[in-house]
């Protein structure tokens, strides 16, 4: 049999990292041997644990230590990261390290170094004394890449330790219909992070639009609480449509029902904005007089549209090439302290793996799987709510408007 021992070290009992680690353990048929293990005495002080993992071989132990290192365990004698030189743009050594979205920190010349714009299944690089993450489509030939575990500290969220709705992260999905309460805490945490300076971004799908909730958001950016918008062309389509036309997807929002021709109305929206030549100039010009994109326009707030394979048109504002728009959402959300998603699947587990697990994140949609996915996906710090988002929208902006 094979031995290896690891440490483990912070709020390790209350943030259930520690029970992670067993269950872990377990799961892949490994066993454990706790050799030291000392309990923080006080809310703000840490726990240490030292396990002994014992597998069937080497090669059983290492992959069991591979599953433990994304929980925050360390090798007690750290060594240099191992460090291979790129064979050519975007090929990678094998055995190169996938970074997860924890903070990160990487051992090169006896220093730890922070591994710089952290995010999930990407590559460590080393440049003269800079660790960067980097998405594969970044890598060039001769990038020093971080090769496997050694040399590599990872640091996974733990529970506050102030009382918030983050309170216990990770395990926060409510199907209730949203509460007063609820939506008060997110209003709060909302206003706190504004008051500190911090950044708000939201991911919003066209749903916003459909459910009579364009008004709610468009709001929140005139107030000051949206620092960045990540969507894709639906739904700026739509809020322009529902602007003109007052329908979206030919839908009478108000009324709730079909307007003859009214299908053709999101293709004369394209068709408009086009003919100005951008989404800017149809709001100077006086075409858009209101909703989520002329609110962004006015604020200059940044936007990113990502485009789709769906996407009719596109607005002319639309990044159709789809790795540019990543690089464009990268750098939106840089900063960035708090993020809501709303009834978008894709765009959302797309920003939730460019996140760091400490950006607080809350994800609201109807279907009870979407919510889930996201979470699976890796975005372990999302506060999940299973909800309609032309309830949840509205109540926000009342309870923003009440604190």
């Amino acid at each position: 049999m094979a031995m290896r021992e690891i440490e483990l070290e912070g709020h390790i009992i209350d943030s259930l990292i520690l029970t992670k680690v067993f269950d872990k353990i377990m799961d892949m048929d490994g066993e454990f041997e706790i050799l030291d293990f000392r309990i923080g005495k006080r809310k703000t002080e840490h726990s240490y644990a030292r396990l002994m993992i014992i597998g069937e071989d080497d090669e059983h132990v290492d992959s069991i230590l591979s599953e433990l290192h994304r929980l925050g365990a360390r090798l007690p004698e750290m060594e240099d990261a191992v460090l291979e030189k790129a064979p050519a743009d975007k090929v990678v050594p094998k055995g190169f390290y996938s970074t997860t979205n924890h903070p990160t920190y990487v051992r090169h010349g006896g220093k730890w170094l922070t591994v710089e714009g952290i995010g999930m299944d990407c590559l460590i690089t080393i440049d003269a004394n800079r660790a960067i993450c980097k998405p594969l489509a970044h890598v060039q030939k001769g990038d020093l890449i971080v090769i496997g575990q050694r040399g590599v500290r990872v640091t996974p969220p733990e529970r506050p330790r102030e009382r918030s709705i983050f309170e216990f992260m990770g395990t926060a999905t409510s199907s209730e219909r949203p509460s007063e309460t609820l939506i008060r805490q997110i209003a709060k945490e909302i206003i706190d992070v504004k008051n500190q300076g911090g950044k708000i971004a939201v991911v919003a799908g066209p749903a916003i639009v459909h459910t009579g909730a364009t008004g709610a958001l468009a709001e929140m950016i005139k107030r000051g609480y949206v620092d960045v918008l990540l969507a894709g062309n639906a739904l700026a389509v739509h809020d322009i449509e529902y602007n003109l036309y007052g329908t979206s997807l030919g839908m009478d929002i108000e009324k709730a029902e079909l307007v003859p021709e009214g299908h053709r109305h999101h293709i004369y929206a394209i068709s408009e904005v086009v003919r100005a030549g951008s989404i800017k100039t149809a709001v100077d010009q006086g075409m858009i007089t209101s909703g989520i994109m002329y609110e962004c326009i006015k604020k200059e707030i940044p936007f990113v549209l990502a485009g789709s394979i769906r996407d009719d048109g596109p607005l002319p504002d639309v990044i159709t090439d789809v790795m540019v728009a990543q690089d464009k959402m990268r750098a939106a959300i840089k900063d960035i302290d708090l993020v809501l998603m709303m009834a978008t699947m894709l765009h959302s587990i797309a920003i939730g793996n460019r996140l760091p697990s400490y950006v607080k994140t809350i994800f609201i949609d109807i279907n009870p799987a979407t919510v889930t996915k996201l979470m699976d996906r890796g975005t372990a710090q999302a506060m999940g709510i299973v909800t309609d988002v032309g309830t949840f929208l509205p109540m926000l902006v009342e309870e923003l408007a009440t604190l």
